[in-house]
C-alpha cells in the first residue's frame, strides 16, 4: 500500500468531511493535498493543480505567500492568543482600524467572529438587540430564495438553499423569505428582476415592517445558491425600503468581500452602505480564520449601557493575534499590489475567455460577476457538474461543482498564463462531459 492509498484508508477510517457524501467519495479519487505554493496545490503523489477554487474562495495571493507568513512567525514570537473579553491587543486594534479604512463610509465599529457562519451569527443577534433595546418588537427577518449565509442555525434559519437547508426547518427562527433576485423567468432581464423581488419585499414590509429587525442579502452574488447574479438597483432598492421601514440592512460579503466582484466590497457596485456587513474568507489572505462584522454606529450605540445592554456574545479565539497579523499583511499587500484592481482584470480576462464555453449546446448559462463565476452546465447524468471537475482535476485544476453549476473562482493574484491555462482546462473538461 503507498502512501497516498494508507492516508485514505486511515481517512475513511476516522474522518467526517464537510458537504461529502461519504457512501460515494472513497470512490470518487479522494486527493491527499500535500503542500501549496503560489496558485498551485500538490497531492502526496506528487501531482500539481491549479487552485481553481481558491481554496474555497479564500486564497488572494497564493499558497505559501512570504510576506503574510513572516508576519505570523513575527507575531507568534510576541503573543500567540490572548482573549478579547475585557482585554485588548494591537493586531486586533489595528485590524479593526484597517477594515474600516476600507469599508464604505460610514461604518464605525468591528466585531471579531472566527469565521462567516459565526460572524452572521453575531450579525443576526446584534440586529435584533439593537432595535430591542431602542424599545422596538421586531422578530422578523426577511432574506432571499437560494442564499446562503453559513451552517450555524441563526444563518441556516436565513438560507434559502433547499439541499441544505430544508432537514432543520423545524427548528430554526421564524423569517419571512422573498424570491431569489437571481433566478431569471425566460428572456426577463436582470433589472426587471430586480423590481419584481423588490415588490415583495415593498409587500412583505407594508404587512409586517415594524415588526422585521433586518432584510438580509448577498450583494450581487448568491454565491453558494449557484452563483446567482443579480441587479444593482436590487440593493439601491433594499436600502431605501429598509429607509422607510426602520428595518437594518444586513449584507452578508463573506464570498463577495475583499475583491472578488472588483471591488473591495460587492455593495461599492451599488453605492450603498449597509447598517451591518459580515465579512470573511479572503481577510486573511486564506491563511487563518477570522471574519467580522462592521456595523454602523446606529446599531452600536444602543449597547451603551449598564447590565444587560451588553452583547453577551464572543468566542474564545475572538480577534486571536495571529489571525490578526495575517489580516494585517494581507490587506496591506493588497493595497502595494493593487490586488482589487487586478481582480477586475482578472474577472474581464475570465468574461473574455469563457465567451466560447457560453456557447456550447452543454451550457446552459455563464454567470459572473468579477472572478466570481459559475458555468451552468445541462445535466447529462446524475453528477454532471462532479463529472465535469473531475475531468478538470485529471488535466490539473481543482474546482468545485455546486449541482450542475461549476465555479471557477481563481485566486486574485493569479498571473495571465495560469488563468489561461485554468480556461483551457475548464473548456477541454466541459467538452468532454457535457459535448
Amino acid at each position: 500500500m503507498s502512501h497516498t492509498e494508507d492516508l485514505i484508508a486511515r481517512d475513511v477510517a476516522a474522518v467526517w468531511h464537510p458537504f461529502t457524501q461519504h457512501a460515494l467519495w472513497p470512490a470518487d479519487e479522494p486527493l491527499v493535498i500535500d503542500r501549496g505554493s503560489g496558485t498551485f496545490l500538490y497531492d502526496t503523489d506528487g501531482n500539481r493543480y491549479l487552485d481553481g477554487c481558491s481554496s474555497l474562495w479564500v486564497t488572494v495571493h497564493g499558497h505559501g505567500e512570504p510576506a503574510i507568513d513572516a508576519a505570523i512567525r513575527a507575531q507568534l514570537d510576541r503573543l500567540d492568543h490572548s482573549t478579547f473579553l475585557g482585554l485588548t491587543h494591537e493586531p486586533g486594534i489595528r485590524t479593526a482600524e484597517e477594515l474600516l479604512r476600507i469599508a464604505p463610509e460610514g461604518m464605525s465599529k468591528v466585531f471579531f467572529a472566527g469565521d462567516g457562519s459565526s460572524a452572521a451569527e453575531a450579525a443576526i443577534k446584534m440586529a435584533y438587540q439593537s432595535a430591542s433595546q431602542r424599545g422596538e418588537d421586531r422578530p422578523l427577518y426577511v432574506h432571499c430564495a437560494e442564499g446562503y449565509h453559513g451552517d450555524t442555525l441563526g444563518a441556516v434559519s436565513l438560507g434559502g438553499v433547499s439541499l441544505f437547508h430544508d432537514t432543520y426547518r423545524p427548528l430554526l427562527i421564524e423569517t419571512r423569505m422573498v424570491s431569489s433576485p437571481g433566478v431569471l423567468a425566460p428572456g426577463q432581464t436582470r433589472a426587471d428582476r430586480a423590481a419584481e423581488v423588490l415588490a415583495e419585499v415593498r409587500a412583505l414590509l407594508a404587512v409586517e415592517g415594524d415588526r422585521v429587525c433586518a432584510v438580509v442579502v448577498e450583494p450581487l452574488v448568491q454565491a453558494a445558491g449557484g452563483m446567482l447574479t443579480h441587479d444593482p438597483s436590487f440593493l439601491v432598492g433594499v436600502r431605501e425600503l429598509c429607509d422607510a421601514s426602520g428595518a437594518a440592512m444586513l449584507v452578508d460579503e463573506v464570498a463577495t468581500g475583499f475583491g472578488a466582484t472588483g471591488r473591495w466590497f460587492a455593495v461599492e457596485h451599488a453605492g450603498v452602505v449597509p447598517d451591518l456587513m459580515v465579512v470573511g474568507k479572503r481577510i486573511t489572505g486564506g491563511v487563518l480564520p477570522l471574519s467580522a462584522v462592521l456595523v454602523r454606529e446606529s446599531v452600536y450605540e444602543p449597547f451603551l449601557g449598564a447590565g444587560t445592554r451588553t452583547f453577551f456574545h464572543g468566542h474564545t479565539y475572538t480577534a486571536n493575534p495571529l489571525c490578526c497579523a495575517a489580516a494585517l499583511a494581507n490587506l496591506a499587500l493588497m493595497h502595494e499590489r493593487g490586488t482589487v484592481a487586478r481582480a477586475a482584470e482578472v474577472g474581464e480576462r475570465l468574461g473574455a475567455g469563457l465567451e466560447k464555453v457560453a456557447a456550447y449546446d452543454g451550457v446552459a448559462e455563464v454567470r459572473r460577476v468579477g472572478t466570481m463565476t459559475g458555468i451552468e452546465v445541462r445535466s447529462v447524468g446524475e453528477r454532471t457538474g462532479f463529472e465535469v471537475c473531475r475531468a478538470a482535476r485529471r488535466r490539473g485544476a481543482i474546482i468545485r461543482p455546486l449541482g450542475d453549476v461549476v465555479v471557477l473562482m481563481p485566486p486574485l493574484g493569479i498571473s495571465d498564463a495560469e488563468l489561461d491555462e485554468l480556461l483551457g482546462i475548464l473548456d477541454e473538461s466541459v467538452r468532454e462531459v457535457v459535448r
